[in-house]
């Protein structure tokens, strides 16, 4: 066991150092996956309102958990031997899984767009009375965790796309921690997110003005919060999964799409100045997101009006 244990920190160590010599590569490996988590975690947080809205506030947290160890095993028990078997087997399947991922993305942000635009609603919404509290927290519950079983296995595809070169063991430990690291954290977000105004009521009851008034402001900010944080997220899961969708098409031999939107991006950067870097970048995420709402609209007519899937 020993043994074991010291050659596992050597792998550890030689990653380290092999890291260490190549920091262009890991930062910009760096980049790319920690783009995807904040879409990921700005998503889960944003959506969680609807996971508890109209049950007690004594189920929220409860709820929350719940869907936390359903991610868990979305990671660990399916997501990780399913990628392991990939990266073995078949790899160049991985880039399917990717795009896959990223249409799933873009038709949920879609769906929500055309929902705030005067779209059919489908399912159950943060405005709907709930009339069987039990049945509605099984069905957040559950909607919660397939939708976390899609975003989970974009981080762990972009992960494991990041330490393909490593040996299985390597890969597998990479692979276990960023999915409990990636957990704690959306979930501890969201955690805190959905308690927030019941720290601003309790604080409002205290004696001192100074930290009522913060209370109160608190209790008033939260509709502000997750107001933005339903627009961002949405936002975000258009320019995540059309982004996803232009690099795995390039992937293929597809290369047009993102080209054409790379040639923008240079444009709008050399014109722009000293504000290039950044308005490129937004330039960049915007005719993403725009190529996400495009193909995410265009599953939403096949699924719910050719289909009929999901109409009730």
């Amino acid at each position: 066991m020993p043994g074991g244990l010291v050659a596992l920190l050597d792998d550890v160590s030689i990653i380290a150092r092999t890291a260490a010599a190549s920091v262009d590569d890991i930062a910009a490996a760096a980049g790319r996956a920690g783009s995807k988590t904040a879409g990921v975690v700005i998503d889960d947080a944003a959506v969680t309102p609807s996971y508890v809205t109209g049950l007690s506030p004594a189920r929220e947290l409860p709820i929350i958990w719940r869907i936390t160890l359903g991610s868990l095993k979305n990671k660990l028990l399916i997501l990780l031997p399913g990628a392991l078997l990939l990266s073995e087997f078949l790899p160049a399947a991985i880039v399917f899984v990717l795009m896959l991922g990223g249409a799933y993305l873009s038709y949920e942000g879609a769906e929500k767009v055309l929902e705030k635009l005067g779209g059919d609603k489908h399912g159950q919404t943060v405005d709907d009375v709930v009339d069987d509290p039990v049945a509605f927290e099984k069905q957040r519950i559950s909607g919660a965790i397939r939708t976390d079983l899609i975003l989970s296995a974009e981080i762990m595809a972009i992960t494991l796309n990041e330490v393909a070169a490593e040996d299985l063991l390597t890969r597998a430990g990479v692979l276990a921690l960023v999915g409990v690291a990636v957990t704690v954290c959306v979930y501890g977000v969201v955690g805190l997110i959905v308690k927030m105004d019941d720290i601003g009521l309790h604080l409002a009851k205290k004696r001192s003005e100074l930290v009522q008034r913060f209370g109160r402001g608190l209790v008033a900010f939260m509709p502000m919060l997750l107001t933005a944080l339903s627009f961002i997220g949405t936002i975000a899961m258009l320019w995540v999964g059309g982004g996803i969708i232009l690099h795995g098409l390039a992937e293929i031999g597809i290369a047009g799409p993102e080209h054409w939107i790379e040639g923008i991006q240079h444009g709008v950067s050399d014109i722009a100045g000293a504000a290039g870097g950044l308005l490129g970048w937004v330039t960049f995420a915007g005719l993403s997101a725009l190529t996400g709402l495009a193909l995410g609209a265009i599953i939403v007519f096949v699924l719910h009006k050719v289909l009929k899937i999901g109409v009730h």
